[in-house]
């Protein structure tokens, strides 16, 4: 994971590089990457990938994303990606349930679907997801609970109560407290943020209203640590409380240094958007998906499949003393 996926991509152009025929058939080759929301940096970086594996391949392959957190928005997308004729799908749902419809036509029409974060997606060839989502959440708490000295009360943050990771990983992380930290509550119900860390500040100023005492918040999309990080700081309560959650360095960064956020995980984007065109295009070959094959890419060696969902280990956790090898 410290590497960059140019770095990777680099250690791949030998065996796809493409000539004659091959790249011909490459280039008529499309496949769309439909994001849950355009222009933040999480998915600015899922591009990257995206952009690599084109070069790599020779593959029409691009991203796209609706302006607003908003299922509708990003059916009425996938469906204009059908309407244009690509070969693949590659898609990071809003809300799994809501394009189950959508997706289901693309694969009627012979559109390979590939879905990342959505390990309930029925209509798709596979899901590939970077962990088990739950053991993540999980992850998040321990950190979290040991910040907290095991005790004291804490608030969760999902960027939807649809985005099925988001939910995982803080069920993941309640139920680990409940086994392990008994002097640990939750305060209040899933506080929902639409990917938006103007909505995370918020809501936390609303969680610091209502439950002064809280000592701990873990958060979900990559914006919420941010949010929350900001109403820490205006508050000055860097050193009394202890604020976890999935983000990247280039988001969260600021108030990992100063304290306001204590640690986050993540897994790199930019190689979760090179792993779903690779696996489209070996879809769309006929190569035959295994339990334990290696992918060829960081955290992706050795896959465990479930059904449709293949599982990496791909998870970094990052604070203040390691977040300079993780410049993006």
């Amino acid at each position: 994971m410290t590497k960059s996926i140019k770095l990777l991509a680099g250690a791949l152009v030998a065996s796809t590089a493409l000539t004659g025929a091959t790249a011909a058939i490459a280039q008529d080759t499309s496949i769309a990457t439909v994001v849950k929301i355009a222009g933040i940096q999480w998915f600015n970086r899922m591009e990257e990938g995206v952009n690599q594996y084109a070069k790599d391949t020779g593959t029409n392959a691009f991203q796209v994303g609706p302006a607003q957190a908003d299922p509708q928005q990003q059916a009425a997308l996938i469906e204009d990606m059908i309407a244009q004729g690509v070969n693949a799908l590659a898609v990071v749902p809003m809300s799994p349930e809501a394009l189950e419809p959508v997706l289901a036509r693309a694969m009627a029409q012979g559109i390979v679907v590939i879905a990342h974060e959505a390990a309930s997606q029925q209509n798709i060839n596979y899901d590939i997801e970077a962990f088990v989502n739950e053991d993540f959440g999980a992850n998040l708490m321990e950190q979290m609970a040991t910040c907290m000295g095991g005790e004291g009360e804490y608030a969760v943050f999902v960027g939807s109560l649809t985005s099925q990771t988001h939910n995982q990983w803080v069920d993941g992380g309640i139920a680990h407290q409940l086994a392990n930290y008994p002097n640990m509550t939750m305060v209040g119900d899933k506080n929902e943020t639409f990917d938006d860390a103007q909505k995370a500040y918020e809501k936390a100023q609303e969680v610091l209203r209502a439950y002064p005492n809280v000592k701990g918040m873990q958060g979900s999309a990559s914006t919420d640590v941010a949010g929350i990080g900001l109403a820490i700081e205006e508050r000055g309560m860097e050193d009394a409380t202890c604020v976890f959650g999935t983000s990247l360095p280039s988001i969260a960064g600021q108030y990992i240094e100063t304290g306001a956020v204590d640690g986050i995980g993540f897994w790199d984007p930019s190689v979760a958007g090179y792993a779903m065109n690779k696996l489209a295009q070996m879809v769309m070959d006929g190569v035959e998906v295994t339990n334990g094959m290696d992918l060829g890419l960081p955290g992706y060696e050795k896959i465990t499949l479930d059904g449709k969902v293949l599982y990496g280990q791909a998870w970094v956790n990052v604070n203040a003393a390691n977040m300079a090898d993780y410049p993006f």
